[in-house]
């Protein structure tokens, strides 16, 4: 737990005390009762484990299953709303924000359903990690993407659909990097207007020109066609 709590007062630009991690960080204390539901599960005591974990999800916010898997270093930053499934893996030295499901999809299936994730994996506020699919080493989710299949190592990922926009270098685990483009979507659709807008001016000349045309040679033969000759 010291461990965890040293790796949290270097990653946080918050810089935060010693003691200040300990008491009003949740998601420390998340992955202290985490830890106790576990060894209860393992210990086939599964009702106690559920209660344990039940119990973590009121003081903290967070959801934790009893057989989820967990690394070390977990920061759990902020943490209300996540919800971390059964079947879900988390490697070493993970970055989860709050309201971040890592969950399945609901096919019904009973084996693994739930991503698994490598070390030093960031990912966003309000994105949801969904099925049995794989998040590489040093990979970056944004806030509110939506991934259902894998993501490559060292590899930026956003959108809904999660799509993955550039790969990238090592770089530090709280927040995505600074060359990854947030909205390759959003810049798509914007790209999009301005030649349609670009069209329209062009058309919008022509037209202009051929009415003039028109109205010249409408005076020329003498024939009112509703605007003056």
């Amino acid at each position: 737990m010291f461990d965890l709590i040293r790796s949290i007062r270097q990653r946080d630009p918050a810089e935060p005390t010693f003691l200040e991690v300990l008491l009003a960080y949740p998601g420390v204390h998340a992955v202290g009762l985490h830890r106790a539901s576990s060894l209860l599960w393992r210990m086939k005591l599964r009702a106690f484990a559920r209660v344990c974990a039940h119990f973590a999800r009121l003081v903290t916010g967070i959801e934790i299953h009893p057989a989820a898997t967990i690394g070390k270093r977990l920061f759990i930053d902020h943490g209300m709303g996540v919800v971390i499934g059964a079947t879900a893996k988390i490697g070493d030295d993970v970055t989860i924000y709050h309201g971040v499901t890592l969950g399945g999809t609901g096919d019904g299936g009973t084996g693994k359903r739930h991503p698994t994730l490598g070390d030093h994996v960031m990912v966003g506020s309000g994105a949801q990690v969904l099925g049995d699919i794989t998040l590489g080493n040093g990979s970056r989710i944004g806030s509110n993407a939506v991934v259902t299949k894998d993501i490559p190592a060292f590899c930026t990922a956003v959108g809904n659909p999660g799509k993955i926009v550039k790969g990238m270098d090592r770089s530090p685990i709280y927040g995505l990097p600074y060359s990854a483009n947030p909205d390759p979507v959003g810049d798509a659709i914007e790209s999009l207007v301005k030649d349609v807008y670009e069209l329209k001016r062009e058309l919008r000349i022509k037209n202009v020109n051929v009415t003039r045309c028109r109205s010249e040679q409408r005076k020329q033969i003498g024939i009112w066609m509703g605007d003056s000759i």
